[in-house]
Order: C-alpha cells, then structure tokens, then sequence
C-alpha cells in the first residue's frame, strides 16, 4: 500500500490528501459551481467489482445456445426488457429506458483484451493500468492522464474513490484519496469549522494545515441538500456523496465501486439486486446532477474485470470468464450499440468469449472525445476511438 493510499485509509490528511479530501468529503454539502469554463468534463466510473456477468445483462435471449449453455441460468424472454432498439437486457434494468429514450445511453459489446487473465487482482490492474495482458505499469491510465496537465492540476484534487480502499485507475502518484467513510469526516468537519467547537485528532490537524489548504474548504455550505432520493443501504449513501464532490466542480473524475459481481453461487436474486442498485444508482447520478447543473457536463461509464464464463457452473452461478459489456451515460453520448455481441458458437479453447473491442478504445474516446487530449501518450499506442461520444 502506498504512503498516500494508508493515510487516506487511515482517514488522516497532509498537505498533498487534503486538498483532495476537503474537496470530496465535504462537497456533498456544497452547492455546485463549476470552477471555470475550461474545468475538465467530469468522468465517473461505475466498477461492478468481482466480475459482471454480461451475457445475463445483456441477453441473447434469441440464441438458443444460450439456453444449451445455461438450462437454469438463462433469463427466459418474460424476465428481459427491450426498449425500443435495444438487445434485451436484464429486467433489474428497467429504470434505464428513460436514458435510453432520451439518446444518453449507449451499450457497448464484446469488450476485453488479448490473452485475458482470470485472477480478479491481475485483470483489474490491467484495467486500471491500461496494461497488455503481459505488461506490468505502475502507475494508473487515469494518473498518466491528469500528468502535467495544467486543466487538471487547477482542480482540487486530481480524483476520488468512494466504495474501495485501493486508488485503482489513480494509483502510482494522482491527486486522488480513497474515502471510505465521507459521512463520517463530513460530520467531523462541520463541528471543526463551527465557531468555538475544538478540533481533535485528524480535523486538528487539517486546520493546522497552511492557510491556502484551509482556504480550500472556505466555500463549504452545510445547509445544502439534493432533492433527489438516493438508493438506500450504503451503495446509496457512497452515490449521494459522489453526486455532492461531483456537483462542486472541483474534480475531473470520480470512481465508484460496487462488489458482489463475483457470483460463482445462487447468481439469479444477488445478480438481479445488483444490477437494480446499477440502475438506480444511475438514474439519481442523473437526477442529482441535472439539480445542479452538472450533469451536461458528465460521462458515466460502468466496468469490471472481466465477464462471466457461458456456460453455468454446478452451483447455480458463472466462473471467471472474458468478454463482457459496458454501459456509457450521459447527455454527450450518442445513444446506441457499439461492438459485437460475442458469439456463443465460436468460444475459445477454454469455452470463454472471444473478445471483439479492446477496452483501451474506450479510454481513447474518453481521451481523445471527452476531455480533447491526445492518447497515445496514456495508452502508448494507438487505439481507435469508438464513436459512442458526440
């Protein structure tokens, strides 16, 4: 664990966590202005930890290898939603259509990598590190992004995470702090900067901190509140605080992380209740955002580490497989579908899905889409942008 990764995790601040801190922990209590016109697009990464199962999330209920591969797994047409356009997807994904009306949601298929690894703990380090199956990096495609890059080093910090303890596509030097209670430090510093409340402990020294760091938190306002309902349980509260950092403008990018993906057991009720949480997490991101004025702004993009295998296991779930889908939201993306569905005939010799559309292609829309920066120099070669970007 890096020095900066422990004193984030330890919830204890120096000069160079704090000014990422102040802004993520107590930007849920702040109303939102963005700090200037030139302030990066905000991204927001949705990690569905443990590994999706997208053959279930997006269903090719029309295959009848489908249903050869999984006699008890596979969603029956009565358990999908189709709107209008749209591959079938899992029922828990309802909430989505009205994004999905409105030309803000674009799935993409058939996304992986060559020579793909099945530990959960190399194949989010690819992911996170914009790494070939091979390739060892150091340092995050998001860090390699906010380097030396003066739109980024105007904000306040460089990225959050709320959700995990690990920096992830951050780690290896970015302006980032993982949060793992902001609740907990929101209440700490509303006492701190009440007049004549002493500070104790980590908050002490925060307000011992140089003066420009202190003025960093000047513009906190408790009294603010986000008329959207969130999801409740603590998914739901990690949503409500992303929406409050996300609606200051002080951060380019946000990652949230859900776990539970990794459903080698009883998949069919823990995969359902996960995907509604997806989807309801998404719609108030939406609602939230659109409250403040943000949410024009904003790109969300969902990932994991990998997808599931076809074929169902013996114990009522899906092994590590390959391929998987990611979804994009946001009122900059050109609704659709993009990519390939794998083929469920043409499976690999170890009966996982070949991949079509290398996952580093997102990143270069992001890059070269989202925020206008040149990507071979994060990626370290070319990789053409798909075009679910406007």
């Amino acid at each position: 664990m890096s020095d900066s990764l422990r004193v984030a995790a330890a919830g204890m601040f120096n000069r160079r966590t704090f000014l990422g801190a102040s802004a993520a922990s107590l930007a849920c209590l702040t109303l939102p202005v963005w700090a200037s016109p030139t302030s990066p697009r905000l991204l927001i990464l949705l990690e569905l930890r443990g590994g999706n199962d997208s053959l279930n999330t997006v269903v090719p209920v029309d295959d009848g290898a489908y249903f050869d591969l999984r006699p008890r797994l596979a969603l029956k047409p009565d358990a999908v939603v189709r709107f209008d356009g749209a591959p079938a997807l899992h029922s828990s994904l309802a909430p989505l259509e009205s994004l999905w009306r409105d030309r803000q949601m674009a799935i993409l298929q058939g996304i992986g990598y060559p020579t793909p690894n099945l530990s959960h703990f190399r194949s989010i380090e690819i992911w996170d590190t914009a790494s070939d199956s091979q390739q060892f990096l150091q340092t995050g495609w998001l860090t390699r992004t906010v380097d030396k890059n003066a739109n980024f080093s105007a904000m306040s910090a460089d990225g959050v995470v709320l959700g995990a303890a690990d920096l992830g596509p951050f780690a290896g030097g970015a302006r980032a702090v993982a949060l793992n209670d902001p609740a907990r430090f929101a209440r700490q510093s509303r006492l701190a900067s009440a007049d004549g409340v002493p500070a104790r402990g980590a908050l002490a020294h925060v307000l011992r901190v140089e003066s420009d760091i202190v003025r960093a938190g000047a513009d906190v306002r408790p009294d603010a509140v986000f008329k959207t309902e969130f999801p409740r349980g603590a998914f739901g509260i990690a949503v409500q605080h992303a929406a409050g950092i996300a609606a200051t403008g002080k951060v380019p990018a946000l990652r949230l992380t859900l776990p539970g993906f990794d459903t080698h057991q009883n998949q069919t009720g823990i995969h359902a209740n996960l995907l509604r949480l997806v989807a309801e997490s998404v719609v108030a991101l939406r609602a939230a955002l659109s409250e403040h004025g943000v949410w024009d702004r904003t790109l969300i993009l969902t990932y994991s580490e990998f997808g599931r295998r076809p074929r169902e296991n013996q114990s009522g779930g899906t092994d590590h497989g390959t391929a998987g889908a990611m979804f994009a939201f946001g009122p900059h993306v050109r609704g659709g579908v993009y990519g390939d569905a794998p083929s469920l005939r043409a499976l690999d010799d170890a009966g996982n899905l070949r991949h079509g559309t290398d996952f580093r292609r997102v990143y270069a829309s992001v890059l070269e889409k989202w925020w206008q920066l040149p990507s071979e120099r994060v990626l370290q070669r070319r990789f053409e942008p798909l075009a679910f970007l406007t």
